[in-house]
């Protein structure tokens, strides 16, 4: 197992923005990300030795929404999950603008509150490709489900996520949504 770890650690480490990006998705919650994430670490270490080679980064976010599925189910109710006010995307770009600022932490708290809205097996397509940028067959062998599905889930998840967001066109769904 020993003999292992660096070929892991150079083969799957790499991964772990995108592992936590997923699991702070799926569980809504910053804390509960990072366990998962461990979690799944854990368990992809311990099943390494079946990875077949290729690229790492589907079969460890298999791992990862697996372990999320399984720690949602014993940890939460349903009516739990939601995600906080505090979260901000990693990757969000600074402006010096007060104005533009303001303006873009607006469109985030939209798009993550209709993200919200979504069923999750629209939310997880949705993060998948337009997050992770992984492909509809990479998509396919995390979720372990047909390449045409992954193209449905992901065409019906965008026109829900665009019919949300165009009902927050007027004020008050606009407010309601940034509540």
């Amino acid at each position: 197992m020993q003999a292992l770890v660096p070929v892991f650690e150079e083969t799957v480490l790499p991964h772990l923005d995108a592992a936590y990006n997923l699991a702070r998705w799926l569980t809504r919650n910053d804390r509960d990300a990072e366990d998962v994430v461990q979690e799944s670490f854990l368990r992809a270490l311990r099943h390494f030795r079946t990875f077949k080679g290729g690229d790492a980064r589907p079969w460890l976010l298999a791992i990862v929404r697996n372990t999320c599925y399984t720690w949602l189910k014993h940890n939460r109710f349903p009516e739990e999950e939601t995600i906080g006010d505090d979260y901000k995307h990693p990757h969000a770009e600074d402006a010096s603008d007060p104005e533009t600022l303001l303006l873009r932490e607006t469109d985030r708290r939209l798009l993550r509150s209709a993200l919200q809205r979504l069923p999750k097996e629209f939310l997880e397509v949705i993060v998948l490709r337009e997050f992770e940028e992984l492909s509809y067959k990479q998509i396919a062998e995390v979720i372990q489900i047909p390449t045409g599905t992954v193209m449905s889930r992901l065409s019906r998840a965008r026109r829900r996520l665009a019919q949300i967001l165009s009902n927050c066109d007027d004020n008050s769904a606009r407010a309601e949504v940034l509540v």
